[in-house]
């Protein structure tokens, strides 16, 4: 798959291990071609505008955020704007390169965020690669406060009562009181040579954050004191090498009623009791993209960008659909009676979540969408690779049109 080797991070392993990757003897699989369509939904851009330059070629998980009437973005070289919600008019831009500019780290490499956009507490978080996180103000964007965390911040900063915590890339979770920035703990996580490029997000629920990490497990950390409540395997790694023992959870954990439910990257997708850790049922997918559910159902992306419904009950396979392969789709999200996914050429698809068909198609940014649709209520909020960012309606008046049509027919 193309972007296999490009998300790989490497940790003491030779140059010429990693150089692998880009040999000419490494055949990689065709990329599906967009092929005609039964449409039944018709999407249409309703809004659009552009944020800075947006992620470029980078790894990124940046995507807007909906709260207090604002839509709010962040682009990879440290431009954050406030839309209004309603009319789309920009009500504030803060840049950080202008506001951190006496930090020497950030001034030989410049701001480059990865992290975020979070929005809870009357703030807006954000963080980057070099390990800062800042709050903002979200009625005026001024900076509340800001910090250094001990790694690269490359996911959202999770938000829980009066803290805001956050995965980094070394495998340290570290969580800092949400008015002040002041550190209150740190939690660390065994880091294997070789892991996948990312982390995932903590969930929090019931005082404690669910999060992945890096060696293939599901830890619980209380929020009161940042020690492990509960730590479980979801894949026990094997094979002859580094490669074949990867097993990244890097994705948040999806907590439904009693349970919570994870993929793993070369591993499985499990459900697992909250309060214990206890492994209800494993089924073997291998996936690094966040899960979404509706009614019964599980909706996975895996490492191939093949698309499955899982009964969320038993982990019996539903549906699946390949005709999207290794087209680097994004996370999928629910709307309606949809799934929705982007995907490398910036095409938002419409798959049915009853058949796994795909049924609609709408193109975004030519340049490719990278990070899970926003659904808030019957919209759909995406942002590009160029820093485009859109809102994507159903276009429901011309779907029961069709509707009309096939039942006329059918008459």
């Amino acid at each position: 798959m193309k972007s296999w080797c490009k998300n790989l991070l490497a940790v003491g392993l030779s140059v010429a291990l990693l150089s692998a990757c880009s040999s000419s003897d490494v055949e990689e699989e065709p990329v599906s071609e967009l092929v005609d369509i039964q449409a039944t939904v018709f999407p249409e851009i309703i809004w659009n505008t552009s944020v800075g330059d947006g992620v470029g070629d980078y790894y990124s998980q940046l995507r807007p955020t909906v709260r207090y009437g604002k839509v709010f973005v962040a682009d990879r070289s440290g431009v954050v704007v406030a839309f209004d919600e309603t009319s789309g008019d920009e009500l504030w831009k803060q840049d950080f390169n202008d506001v951190f500019e006496d930090r020497l780290e950030i001034k030989t490499k410049g701001i480059r965020l990865a992290a975020g956009v979070t929005a809870a507490r009357n703030k807006v978080f954000v963080g980057g690669e070099t390990g800062l996180l800042v709050a903002l103000d979200e009625a005026t964007g001024d900076v509340v406060w800001s910090t250094q965390a001990n790694g690269e911040l490359l996911s959202a900063p999770t938000v829980a009562e009066d803290v805001v915590a956050v995965n980094t890339s070394k495998g340290v979770f570290e969580a800092f009181n949400i008015d002040t920035g002041k550190k209150l703990w740190s939690y660390e996580m065994q880091l294997p040579n070789l892991t996948l490029r990312g982390t995932g997000s903590a969930a929090y629920e019931a005082g404690g954050f669910f999060l992945g990490t890096a060696d293939g497990k599901v830890a619980v950390v209380v929020k009161s004191n940042g020690q492990a409540a509960w730590e479980q395997a979801v894949f026990s790694p094997t094979g002859a090498n580094e490669f074949t023992r990867m097993a990244d959870i890097d994705m948040t954990p999806l907590i439904l009623g009693e349970n919570l439910y994870v993929a793993s990257y070369n591993g499985n997708l499990v459900s697992m009791e909250l309060r214990s850790g206890r492994t209800v049922w494993s089924r073997k997918y291998s996936s690094f993209n966040d899960l979404a559910a509706a009614g019964i159902s599980l909706y996975l992306v895996d490492d191939h960008s093949r698309i499955y419904s899982v009964d969320r009950r038993n982990g019996l396979e539903l549906w699946s659909n390949s005709v999207l392969k290794n087209r680097e789709l994004t996370a999928p999200a629910v709307i309606d009676n949809y799934i929705v996914v982007g995907d490398f050429e910036g095409y938002l698809h419409f798959i049915d979540r009853n058949s796994g068909d795909v049924v609609g198609r709408i193109e975004v940014d030519s340049d490719g969408l990278y990070g899970q649709p926003l659904v808030v209520g019957d919209k759909i909020y995406v942002q590009g690779r160029s820093g485009k960012v859109a809102i994507v309606s159903l276009n429901k008046q011309e779907q029961m049109n069709v509707e009309e049509d096939t039942e006329t027919d059918a008459e």
